[in-house]
């Protein structure tokens, strides 16, 4: 199946509107307005953006899939119709595939289904999660617009900026849920809570104990606390666990019903200038079972830093770091590294001046967001997105900075991709242009030089000086022949294909390189093989991919390359092999990933093994590589099926 990505990319008028589009649903889909007007938002720009009849959003929940929202006239259809949709979907999110997928609607959802839902052609966008499993899938339905390169990447994007949004939905939601499990829990706890002002009105009661005192909890609001009998003992004062009114925390033991209970006391002051005194009675007679308890109580806000997906730092007005929760460790950076050291330590000399005027704006009062880089231990420095809030004591001082960062590395470095990508495509055209201007002198030479080679008044050794430049001219000609068959931009085909002549005409392309280098080709072909049905431009792309990352393992290696080209067919079908003497793949299972790449940053996209492996899939073949086991460098492996029949031939023939 051929994939959207596979079409070739360029920058024009409906990319612009794209953009926009783009640029307005980023705005949009903003996580606090939840996963149901997420979903419809998330349709309708889509289908605003490319044109579509109809859009549907799939989502993926630990059980199963669902229809989150539908647009066009999709939003006719019943409920067996979505489910049948749904089930579709989380079949085709199982598959290995690129991000975008479009195809006929009859190849993807199979004729009944296709026909229930009245689609011609789809588009599909996997909304892929932190947890390399798929969110969901935005199905659009008739595109109005053909799709180029550059487009097909933006709606990438916006299916990962709204992959994002989706998990920040659901940790939203996930927080809600647990300010409402607090709440259950509060009253769930067994133990006796009391909650009263400065002027000892009681502000909340748990339920234990207000069955003890044989009341409703919102009954007692506003009582005076001293007309409540705590377990049996008559108050001496307003509060009789209040001993200290002027510390924040304190505690005693009380003696009651041959129990013995510890009465925790803490005393909240907030900014408007009041404050609340909590009493916590726990029954220590247990002492095990107490302290587990207690812990339960005392751990609760750590618990919540610690269970959020964003890394968080305190540090003191020293700008020293004196707390990190788990996602930092998650993250690689551990406590005894962090604990205690300069967070400006972490920063590069370059970019220490501006972080350290962030830091003294915040210890003046500011909140402050930027992006800068940051030291990951033995990883490569990564980009960072920090906030900066100053934290305040009950005078209204500042006494610390929370830090909360996200490593936005990977986003970054798919911009640097994506800007390197629009430069090699203008770079195409540039060639392919160039190459048409030469061909038309080569062409003046080959036909002069045949007039004169045909003249009989010219003498016969300089004739045989013409025929060296005929050949040489002929041979050039062959080059710029190739580079534009290889540049120019042409639609699938399929017809019959000689593997080894798609080989050889290849290997025409580096021949050059090859030889100047010192680079040893070994070519062992099979000459007997049977024919392909596929697209012979496409399969030269493939070759030639490889080929040049052979060329560039042997280049690194320092040692006198080889590579070893092999041609053979066995159980219908054919195989190609390259071997090369490189250092080998440091990531053999990550190789055929987009945007994935070993090469320092401008001589690679990573983009070419992976548009490899989309076409090597799409002609229902198989590319795989390892590092040899008998030596250095590795092994890229192409099989591709023959044509079944004569008949096929035939058919293939009459449509090229």
């Amino acid at each position: 199946m051929k994939t959207i990505r596979d079409v070739p990319s360029g920058v024009d008028d409906p990319t612009v509107d794209l953009l926009a589009h783009f640029s307005a649903a980023t705005l949009e889909l903003n996580p606090s307005i939840g996963t149901q007007e997420l979903s419809r938002r998330l349709t309708a720009r889509a289908t605003q953006m490319l044109g579509a009849r109809a859009a549907v959003l799939a989502l993926a929940t630990p059980s199963h899939w669902h229809i989150a929202a539908l647009s066009g006239p999709a939003i006719r259809w019943n409920n067996e119709v979505q489910a049948r949709l749904a089930n579709r979907f989380a079949e085709l999110a199982s598959a290995p595939w690129a991000e975008l997928r479009a195809a006929s609607a009859s190849a993807l959802l199979g004729n009944d289904l296709a026909e229930a839902v009245g689609w011609r052609q789809l588009v599909l966008a996997r909304l892929p999660g932190s947890d390399d499993r798929s969110l969901g899938l935005l199905c659009l339905a008739d595109v109005a617009i053909r799709l180029s390169g550059s487009q097909s990447q933006l709606l990438q994007a916006l299916a990962s900026h709204a992959s994002v949004s989706f998990e920040n939905v659901r940790m939203i939601e996930r927080i809600e849920q647990s300010r409402k499990r607090w709440v259950e829990d509060f009253d769930a706890i067994s133990d006796f809570i009391l909650v009263h002002d400065e002027n000892g009105k009681v502000l909340r009661l748990n339920r234990a104990l207000a069955d003890l005192l044989k009341v409703r909890p919102t009954e007692a609001i506003g009582w005076d606390v001293g007309t409540l009998e705590l377990l049996s003992t008559p108050p001496a004062r307003k509060c009789s666990f209040c001993r200290n009114a002027d510390a924040a925390q304190e505690e005693i033991t009380h003696q009651a019903r041959g129990r013995t209970y510890l009465i925790s006391t803490s005393r909240i002051h907030s900014e408007e200038g009041d404050s609340r005194t909590i009493h916590v009675l726990k029954d220590i007679t247990d002492k095990r079972d107490a302290e587990r308890r207690y812990r339960r109580e005392r751990d609760f806000n750590r618990n919540i830093l610690n269970n959020t997906q964003s890394m968080i730092l305190v540090l003191d007005t020293a700008g020293l770091i004196s707390y990190s929760n788990r996602r930092c460790a998650e993250a690689g950076y551990s406590e005894q590294e962090l604990l205690g050291q300069s967070l400006a330590g972490f920063v590069p000399a370059t970019r220490r001046s501006s972080f350290l005027e962030a830091l003294d704006r915040t210890l003046a009062g500011d909140a402050v967001e930027l992006e800068i880089p940051l030291s990951r231990g033995s990883r490569p420095v990564g980009q960072f997105s920090i906030s900066l809030s100053p934290m305040r004591d009950e005078q209204g001082n500042i006494n610390s900075i929370v830090v909360v960062m996200a490593d936005i590395t990977d986003a970054v470095d798919l911009q640097a991709k994506l800007m390197h990508t629009e430069k090699m495509a203008a770079l195409g055209q540039l060639v392919s242009g160039v190459a048409h201007e030469v061909n038309n002198p080569l062409a003046a030479i080959v036909g002069f030089t045949d007039l004169l080679i045909e003249n009989p008044r010219v003498p016969e050794d300089a004739k045989q000086d013409l025929q060296i430049i005929l050949h040489e001219a002929q041979r050039t000609r062959n080059i710029v022949q190739n580079l534009l068959s290889f540049a120019r931009q042409m639609p699938e085909q399929h017809e019959p294909v000689q593997l080894n002549s798609v080989m050889r005409q290849t290997l025409k392309l580096r021949a050059y390189e090859f030889s100047s280098q010192g680079i040893e080709v070994i070519e062992n072909y099979d000459e007997h093989l049977p024919l392909l049905v596929g697209d012979p431009h496409q399969l030269q792309q493939v070759f030639l991919n490889v080929l040049n990352n052979a060329y560039d393992a042997v280049q690194e290696s320092g040692r006198a390359g080889k590579i070893e080209i092999t041609t053979s067919h066995r159980a219908g079908q054919l195989e190609i092999s390259f071997r090369d003497s490189g250092p080998g793949i440091s990531h053999p299972d990550r190789i055929f990933d987009p945007f994935f790449t070993t090469k320092a940053v401008g001589k690679g996209t990573g983009l070419g093994l992976s548009i490899c492996y989309g076409i090597v899939r799409s002609h229902r073949g198989d590319i795989v590589a390892r590092n040899n086991a008998d030596g250095p460098g590795c092994t890229f492996t192409i099989r591709l099926p023959t044509a079944k029949s004569p008949v096929e031939l035939l058919a293939a023939e009459a449509a090229g």
